[in-house]
């Protein structure tokens, strides 16, 4: 494939070949000497420098110029340098930016040579706008493609540059946007780009013929292939009558059912969708036709463009290797392993004839995305008072796949240090393993009793089971003391639970369950998520810890951005011996039953003391919605709430005190209210506005938090 910028610059050097002695002679823009004049012909270069580069560190211009590798300087490959800086400017959005040449010549008769660049200001998106979408509104549309409208901190992310490259591939995700929601004849006839020069951004208009929705009709497996278990075929089937026409659903559809196929023993087979229009009820009948293909085999894998990841994180996505069978649908089933990876913003796979008829060669092309992210979040609760935290994280370290992330946290409460390591390929089986630590440090406040610091970790390792469910085991171990000042040192009076210095320790050992059905984990606007775990917890205690947590969502008024949820949660402590102590029982707030404070709310002792439980049962409705009046760039969406929870099962007693009447003359509680969630480039942030309905007379209730919104 030709570079266009390199054809470019090939032209561009042939032409200044040409002119380059008048250019030189009037003096143009391009050149100028200072100090005593230099013979430019053939001199030795001295050093290549830069000058008023803001957007490009030297590293990256010095790149991109050829004078330093020739070692000698003349007037034609200076201008292509020049060139070749400027298109890269252009490129990163600077439309104005000038490049010229300065040489000065040194005590040593060599050439110095200083590219000296006038950035002006940089060109941003000043509109994106869209025409011809009728089904589809113009603010989902724009959360779909790559090209963002200038926002109030694209001068930090840079992410409001306009490229004829990034136009091209944003009519491609249009396209793929409405196949996958039931437009197959989708297509985006033109984007065109203006620029105005005095905003200096560019105005960018999509015009998209949506043709008709479809849905699917009957669907059905034919095979030509004697004993292939077509019953085992049906179970990877996404389409289902009913269901409108996706693209997405297809491919997957394809993949799965070649590689049960494969995994079946007909490592040739192929499957091919057949689709059968009937206009007159905007439906098609569908049929997977599984047949054997041809007898190729894979003779060579190339893979280019992935200059931080290894080789082999993305070879160990394939599923096949040379040597083996060539599936065409199992290919499309590792592009799409390789994009689940999310280290890439672009895979594209090729197929190339191989040095005999029955091999083929697969060129697969990534392009690299970022994969590090550095987090500042901060807030204020009435419980914490001003908190914050700072992370780092990594997705993909040192090209090995690898998940780090390491977070420092303070609040008026305290301090914490958490850090993290996964390994998503233990021993290269499909086997993730990992490690957390965390060291965390609570402070005596008016409203804790007491404070402590904990040091602990845990060993976990993750397996799927199926195509939607994953498991995991974990062991782990802490070790806490407290700290309970006596004689109104402390902010609080003294605890019931604990002693000033004492040390609790505990380890435990238990299993979970994800079951993750969404269409898009970051945005899900479709599926199931669920997740159990189930622990054993001992040492200085002796219980089972249990909890179920799941949530479904469902697109309201389809294609409006309107996205609806339903949430439930439940939780039980099964103590093997006695009672179950205080300090490991449920003590709930508004992870729960949003409106209430942190940990208050619940039974308590007469002191005040929060005493927890050992039951729990929640549910919660949602309805996300986009602000029609707030632009798209912003990343800010509305969503109205109501929740409710109960409680039951207190935590043990300590002798001589008693359960506080007011704390617990209302195990039901609920709330209703609003809520602004920004997708910030820090993580999703979430304001919530709440107003209880139903509490008991001691709990403590609070207008506003501010969290990082979660799954679950």
């Amino acid at each position: 494939m030709i570079d266009p910028t390199k054809l470019m610059r090939g032209v561009f050097l042939a032409l200044t070949m040409m002119t380059a002695a008048p250019l030189i002679g009037a003096g143009g823009p391009l050149f100028g000497v200072a100090g005593a004049q230099a013979e430019s012909r053939g001199a030795l270069v001295s050093a290549v420098l830069f000058e008023g580069n803001r957007g490009f560190p030297d590293s990256e211009l010095l790149a991109m110029v050829d004078v330093a590798e020739r070692g000698t300087v003349s007037e034609g490959g200076l201008a292509a340098d020049a060139e070749s800086i400027r298109l890269a400017y252009v490129a990163k959005g600077y439309t104005n930016v000038t490049v010229s040449v300065r040489q000065e010549a040194t005590e040593s008769g060599r050439v110095r040579v200083t590219f000296v660049i006038d950035e002006k200001e940089r060109a941003g998106i000043a509109a994106i706008n869209f025409t011809g979408n009728n089904a589809i509104n113009s603010g989902a549309l724009k959360g779909v493609i790559t090209t963002h409208e200038t926002h109030l901190l694209s001068w930090l992310f840079r992410d409001d540059s306009y490229s004829e490259e990034k136009l091209a591939h944003d009519r491609e995700l249009i396209r793929i946007y409405y196949g996958n929601r039931g437009y197959p004849d989708a297509v985006v006839t033109s984007a065109v780009a203006e620029y105005d020069a005095a905003r200096n951004g560019y105005f960018i208009n999509f015009t998209v013929s949506e043709g008709e929705k479809y849905e699917i009709g009957s669907v059905g497996v034919e095979t030509s292939i004697p004993g292939l278990n077509t019953a085992a075929l049906t179970g990877t089937i996404r389409t289902h009558q009913g269901d409108r026409y996706s693209l997405a659903d297809l491919e997957k559809t394809q993949a799965d059912m070649a590689f049960e196929a494969t995994s079946q023993g007909y490592a040739f087979a192929d499957v091919r969708p057949r689709l059968v229009r009937d206009p007159g009820s905007n439906t098609f009948q569908l049929t997977y036709l599984v047949d054997e293909g041809p007898r190729v085999y894979v003779e060579r894998v190339n893979i280019t463009g992935n200059n931080k990841t290894r080789d082999f994180v993305i070879r160990r996505e394939l599923g096949f290797s040379e040597g083996d069978p060539f599936n065409r649908s199992v290919v499309q089933r590792a592009k799409l392993a390789i994009e689940d990876l999310g280290f890439f913003d672009r895979v594209e796979v090729g197929m190339e004839p191989g040095s005999a008829a029955d091999k083929v060669i697969i060129n697969i092309n990534v392009t690299e995305g970022s994969t590090g992210d550095y987090g500042a979040t901060a807030g204020f609760s009435s419980q914490d008072g001003i908190l914050g935290e700072v992370s780092i994280t990594e997705r993909n370290f040192l090209g090995r796949g690898q998940y780090v992330r390491a977070a420092l946290g303070a609040s008026g409460n305290g301090t914490s240090f958490d850090f993290s390591f996964t390994e998503p390929r233990f021993l290269g089986l499909k086997i993730s393993s990992g490690f957390d630590f965390y060291h965390r440090i609570s402070n005596e406040t008016s409203s804790n009793y007491y404070g402590s610091t904990a040091t602990g970790g845990q060993v976990r390792f993750g397996l799927p089971v199926t195509r939607d469910l994953t498991s995991s085991v974990f062991v782990g171990v802490e070790t806490k003391s407290f700290v309970d000042s006596e004689d109104g040192l402390g902010a609080a009076p003294d605890s019931s639970f604990v002693m000033n210095g004492d040390i609790r320790n505990k380890f435990w050992v238990g299993y979970g369950l994800t079951y993750n059905g969404l269409d898009d984990l970051k945005h899900p606007t479709e599926g199931l998520y669920a997740s159990l775990t189930q622990q054993y917890i001992g040492w200085d205690y002796n219980y089972i810890k249990t909890e179920a947590k799941a949530r479904y969502f469902i697109p309201l008024m389809e294609d409006s951005g309107m996205v609806g949820s339903v949430r439930g949660q439940a939780g039980i402590i099964n103590s093997l011996t006695g009672s179950v102590s205080s300090l490991e029982a449920f003590h709930h707030g508004p992870s729960l039953v949003r409106g209430f404070q942190a940990r208050q709310f619940g039974p308590r002792l007469d002191t005040g003391e929060m005493l927890g439980t050992t039951m729990y049962a929640a549910a919660s409705a949602e309805i996300e919605f986009p602000i029609p009046v707030l632009p798209e760039s912003f990343g800010l969406t509305g969503a109205i709430w109501a929740d409710a929870g109960w409680i039951d099962g207190n935590a043990a007693v300590p002798l001589g005190r008693t359960v506080g009447p007011g704390s617990v003359d209302n195990p039901f509680k609920s709330s209703v209210g609003a809520s602004l969630i920004w997708d910030s480039p820090f993580g999703p942030l979430r304001g919530d506005f709440g107003y209880v309905i139903s509490k008991s007379t001691d709990d403590k209730t609070q207008i506003f938090q501010l969290t990082i919104q979660n799954l679950l």
